[in-house]
């Protein structure tokens, strides 16, 4: 059940007629000038939440951010009426746009599976899902009218592949095909990508360390016992200079151990996505300055790796320093309006709600290196907004309009439409209802 389905018949309505007023207003001019009046400005940024304040948009950038602002003439004035306005939200790492009907494999392209004849053991970090990103896909409108502006794509290990998945990157939700910023490297540590390093993960470091080897040229090019094709150096290169950061899937504590070791010893940049038993070493992570990316819902242990899962985990590490960020675990691509959920819960379990938003805003964007570009409301950021009807982190508000580089989002989906359309056969025809189920005839 959605959260569409829970909402008192009162709190629907009311949504439904402000989207529908500023849909209306907004979208019609489709102007990347724009005024917002009066609104509970969340900035995620250095300003903090500024009340009754205005956001002046131009030329789809932020212009300016205060109080008593005053646009040209003709550019279009929206009076918030005190309702919270926040940056465009991060979707978590997910398969929007590279995945349609998870059931459907012709439809799913973020793994690569080399097959039968190719090399036992070979890795190849060149892989890159961006390059099947697909920005008419559903999901994505979907996904944008609750209020997510961008995600990031990751590359998933698979049966047959390795434990160096591939490349991700970031892309807007806005229909634009190139993704933005540098790209992001994914690997699988832990019991779970055991099976990809001959049943141990004592292998992983191992394979890790040869990978190394190999882009330092100890191990030759076409080395009967090399990994990496020359276009996988030239990749992993690159992330161990630092072009890139490295988004690591794990969860154990001794494992995130090794990994801190690994990642200090080779001067690499990392993330931890999961990082169910990262509270144990939240000193140690905020020392090394690695982001994690938590489902604050991971409370029960799913594996022997998640013995130490707790619901207060965000809590506890970003009271320690570390940046926390959110990623759902299953099928965050056709449910990444959850995000906003597993933020609300993290701040229902200790975290403070301006890091809630953080972690779904700037510090997303800093761990991605385009905090440049998205993650706040700050002059000469993109101007990807969002209206709310309430608390962002709370279920029961929605957004009511949301603007990419200033232009008004149309908030229709597939899942809109639908409900829409089966709305109106509620109504008799005579009433300005629809035959049952499709408007061409009375289909049973």
């Amino acid at each position: 059940m959605s959260r569409r389905d829970i909402r008192t018949p009162r709190v629907r309505k009311s949504a439904v007629l402000i989207a529908g007023a500023l849909a209306t207003a907004a979208f019609g001019a489709n102007a990347q000038n724009l005024l917002i009046r009066n609104a509970t400005v969340h900035t995620a940024g250095a300003q903090g939440t500024l009340q009754n304040a205005d956001v002046l948009v131009e030329g789809g950038k932020i212009r300016a951010v205060g109080t008593g602002l005053k646009a040209p003439a003709g550019v279009q004035t929206i009076d918030a009426q005190g309702r919270p306005v926040t940056p465009a939200l991060f979707g978590g790492i997910t398969e929007i746009g590279l995945e349609e009907v998870s059931g459907e494999k012709a439809t799913v392209d973020e793994t690569l599976t080399l097959g039968a004849h190719a090399k036992e053991m070979t890795v190849r970090p060149e892989f890159d899902v961006t390059l099947a990103y697909n920005p008419d896909s559903v999901l994505v409108p979907v996904t944008r009218v609750e209020g997510i502006g961008w995600t990031l794509l990751g590359a998933g290990a698979a049966q047959g592949g390795s434990i160096v998945a591939g490349q991700g990157g970031v892309v807007r939700l806005d229909g634009s095909l190139d993704p933005v910023g540098k790209r992001a490297l994914f690997v699988q540590l832990g019991s779970d990508a055991a099976e990809l390093t001959g049943s141990s993960r004592a292998a992983q470091w191992m394979i890790l360390d040869q990978l190394v080897d190999e882009v330092n040229g100890r191990i030759p090019v076409g080395s009967h016992v090399a990994l990496l094709t020359p276009a996988g150096r030239d990749t992993l290169k690159r992330y161990l200079d630092g072009g890139g950061r490295v988004f690591v899937d794990i969860d154990r504590a001794s494992d995130i151990r090794q990994l801190l070791r690994w990642a200090a010893k080779r001067d690499v940049k990392v993330a931890i996505v999961g990082g169910a038993e990262a509270w144990k070493l939240a000193p140690e992570i905020a020392k090394a300055k690695i982001p994690v990316f938590v489902d604050p819902l991971a409370n029960l242990p799913s594996s022997f790796d998640e013995i130490g899962a707790s619901l207060d985990n965000a809590a506890k590490l970003r009271a320690a320093g570390v940046p926390v960020s959110f990623s759902q675990s299953g099928d965050g691509s056709h449910n990444a309006r959850k995000v906003r959920q597993l933020a609300g819960n993290a701040v229902a379990n200790g975290l403070p709600w301006e890091d809630g938003l953080k972690g779904l805003t700037s510090v997303p964007a800093e761990a991605l290196g385009v905090a440049g570009e998205l993650g706040s409301i700050a002059p000469g950021q993109r101007a990807d907004l969002v209206l709310w009807t309430g608390d962002p982190l709370e279920v029961s508000a929605i957004a009511a309009q949301v603007w990419l580089d200033g232009k008004a989002i149309p908030m229709r989906s597939r899942q809109t439409e639908l409900r829409d359309r089966y709305l109106r056969t509620l109504v008799p025809a005579e009433q300005g209802g629809l035959p049952r189920a499709y408007p061409g005839g009375d289909v049973r």
